[in-house]
């Protein structure tokens, strides 16, 4: 195996194998051992690449300390002088693929070796080094693994022997916005002609160069006297019950809870607290109107400032969320705010 290719490999404080959430603060360290999905990774490269160590680094920890973080494990990446470095994958994981992302992008810029990271297309870390790694489309969650690895350790195999990689479509990884040369049979115009006859058609057609999708909406009309407003409180920051009643799921929300706060001042603990993955929980649940400030909205309808404060109060939690799921949530949550006839919403975040 000295012949081969080397591979440097880095997870979070889960695949790692150290523990869950209880795990995210910790430092970044490095392993010799192959661990987590290191271990089935190096048996995908034929036998000619070699994963020579693991970097474990907790999500939380890597996000709070980015600049500690990152100087520590690109001097793990220069000792160790891997071939290809390979993160993740994150799947839709927020922290995760951050981290993996803001790593791929400085090993990829300051030390000019290859990268292979993996990604759900609606990952927040996407964006900052798809342009710079390969990153394989993934599922939303890890169940994805058996495919994303496979796809992962291909790209890797070929950046490792020095072999041309092919097309997003070819590959599976996620375009990278670039156009490349290529010779085909047919010239442009011809190609063209034959793209504008299919559409003129109502026949399928596939374009050589899609153009992005922005969601446009329209800005909502300002509310002319928030003396007689009703104003509705809506969070994605994952405040719920005692009891989480509805099991709104901590990371990548399935569903949108709704309940009466008709009767407080304020959302006090214990009576609620926060039921999100995605940050650390203890300021939350000490005083949830940190992120949901239902105390400071009734404090307002008191003075006068507003006129009222909707009888319920609208959350799930945002970590993970996928953008189809966040406007299937708007979409309801706001046809209930219209036909109860509030006149505005404060939405908070984290």
């Amino acid at each position: 195996m000295s012949d081969g290719f080397k591979v440097l490999y880095y997870v979070n404080q889960f695949f790692g194998q150290i523990g869950g959430e209880d795990k995210a603060g910790m430092k970044p360290e490095f392993h010799s051992e192959k661990i987590g999905p290191a271990l089935g990774f190096e048996q995908l490269l034929k036998g000619e690449g070699q994963v020579v160590g693991t970097i474990i680094c907790g999500d939380n920890y890597f996000n709070e300390n980015k600049e500690e973080s990152l100087e520590y494990i690109l001097n793990l990446v220069k000792q160790e002088a891997p071939d290809v470095f390979v993160a993740g994958p994150a799947f839709n994981a927020g922290r995760y693929g951050v981290a993996c992302a803001e790593i791929s992008r400085a090993v990829a810029e300051e030390l000019n070796i290859p990268v292979v990271t993996g990604m759900y297309i609606e990952n927040p870390g996407l964006d900052t080094c798809k342009q710079v790694a390969y990153v394989v489309s993934t599922s939303d969650n890890a169940g994805g693994m058996r495919k994303a690895l496979p796809a992962m350790a291909n790209i890797a195999y070929k950046l490792g022997k020095g072999l041309e990689i092919g097309s997003p479509e070819e590959e599976g990884y996620i375009a990278r916005g670039m156009r490349k040369t290529i010779i085909v049979e047919k010239r442009g115009s011809l190609r063209a002609v034959e793209m504008l006859i299919k559409r003129l058609k109502g026949e399928e057609f596939e374009t050589e160069m899609p153009m992005p999708v922005f969601d446009v909406v329209e800005p909502a009309l300002a509310i002319k006297d928030l003396s007689k407003a009703t104003i509705a409180l809506c969070t994605s920051g994952g405040i719920v019950p005692a009891g989480n009643p509805d099991r709104i799921q901590s990371a990548s929300a399935q569903k949108w809870g709704k309940y009466d706060v008709s009767g407080r001042d304020a959302l006090n603990a214990p009576d609620f607290y926060t039921t999100h993955g995605g940050y650390d929980p203890v300021y939350a649940n000490e005083i949830p109107d940190r992120v949901a400030p239902l105390d400071i909205l009734k404090e307002l309808q008191k003075e006068g400032y507003i006129g009222n404060v909707y009888e319920f109060f609208y959350t799930t939690t945002g970590t993970g969320t996928s953008v189809s799921n966040a406007v299937k949530f708007g979409t309801e949550i706001g046809k209930e705010l219209k036909e109860a006839g509030v006149d505005g919403v404060i939405l908070t975040s984290t």
